[in-house]
């Protein structure tokens, strides 16, 4: 049994072929969130993208904006906010007022940036965006707490800065991404805020993981203090039907879109997943086409890594259509995590119960109509 529940969230870069409508593809991933809020899923994150043509949102402030009004219980994340591109009071601003938006549902992601070109595009050498994600960090926990910050670096200046509007969650929820380097590790030890680990079951990214975690631990130590697993939240491309035949037929044409579209960043690099079938992307790991059970295999196997992580992030990269993927979704709230959680042990050992005693209740029962007829024949 776990000692905390795994909490389902869906991860929303997003990803849209390059011949859909634009404001349509917004407003399915708006609904998107509708749904998955109705369905009881803990935890949705936006992404944030500049170029490249099929990541097609800028910001995630504006998709949590609008996702708010339409839903009541989800938390809403950054997924995540790129530092580097933005002056530090400017993302503080705008992160304290989205926390008022959403009543206290934000959670704060922030990360380097992925896309290199995103950086180029700004004049930014994303070689250096690891350590100016540390800069920023530093500077807007700073200002989310109240404090002022005066101080010149490299890429900022600041003069008397302050958010006169502060977070109305005390605290915060921060998350740093992390893929293969142990850099995002350091950094929410650092600053004392979860992982979002993005590359969890990614070639070499799952190999990676526990040593991540771990190194994350040992500079909590040295920060004065620990690490939640809670806290951890691992993504990864998870697609289920009743029978894998059909959770292969239903994500086939839209994995193949995706494919083309990694293929075009990546078809230099020879291991990329680019060059993968949807078949031999499964077979290595990397992601689940399959059934209930493949989905908790995925599952027991990222908890040999960190057995109590706290969330499974799953990528949202259009694969299928929205009624096989909201059908998905469905099985996985009420058929996986009921499974990996224990939710229903209770529920099994009340059914044996009743079984294994069903001569003693039948017999009662009967026992008790005879008789209300005995004492109906003698009434009368």
């Amino acid at each position: 049994m776990r000692k905390t529940k795994l909490r389902l969230g869906l991860f929303v870069a997003p990803f849209h072929a390059l011949n859909e409508n634009t404001s349509l593809c917004y407003e399915r991933d708006l609904q998107l969130a509708q749904f998955a809020d109705e369905l009881g899923i803990a935890e949705l994150w936006y992404g944030e993208h500049h170029s490249g043509g099929f990541e097609n949102s800028p910001s995630p402030e504006l998709m949590i904006a609008a996702a708010a009004q339409r839903t009541k219980r989800m938390r809403l994340g950054t997924g995540v906010m790129s530092l580097p591109y933005h002056n530090p009071l400017m993302a503080a601003n705008r992160i304290a007022q989205l926390d008022h938006l959403t009543r206290g549902r934000l959670i704060f992601g922030a990360g380097p940036g992925l896309l290199t070109s995103d950086a180029h595009m700004i004049g930014l050498d994303a070689r250096e965006s690891r350590d100016k994600l540390d800069q920023a960090l530093g500077v807007i926990t700073r200002l989310l707490r109240g404090e002022w910050v005066s101080e010149t670096t490299s890429w900022y200046r600041l003069q008397d800065a302050h958010c006169q509007v502060l977070p109305c969650s005390d605290p915060l929820e921060l998350c740093v991404a992390s893929a293969m380097s142990p850099n995002g590790g350091v950094l929410a030890a650092k600053y004392g805020a979860g992982m979002l680990c993005l590359a969890a079951t990614l070639f070499g990214g799952f190999d990676a993981l526990s040593t991540n975690w771990k190194i994350a631990q040992d500079a909590a130590t040295k920060y004065g203090h620990t690490m939640d697993a809670a806290s951890l939240r691992c993504a990864t491309d998870m697609h289920i039907a009743e029978t894998r035949e059909q959770a292969y037929a239903e994500v086939r044409e839209g994995y193949e879109t995706y494919r083309r579209y990694i293929h075009n960043q990546t078809a230099h690099i020879p291991d990329s997943p680019g060059h993968l079938t949807i078949e031999q992307l499964v077979e290595r790991g990397d992601a689940v086409v399959g059934t209930v059970e493949d989905a908790i295999a995925q599952i027991r196997r990222l908890e040999t890594k960190v057995p109590d992580f706290g969330c499974l992030l799953l990528f949202e990269r259009n694969w299928a259509r929205t009624d096989h993927r909201n059908r998905s979704l469905e099985m996985l709230m009420r058929y996986v995590l009921p499974e990996i959680n224990g939710d229903n042990v209770n529920r099994a050992k009340s059914y044996d119960w009743l079984r294994e005693q069903r001569e003693f209740f039948l017999g009662a029962m009967m026992e008790g109509t005879q008789r209300a007829f005995d004492k109906h024949a003698t009434n009368k």
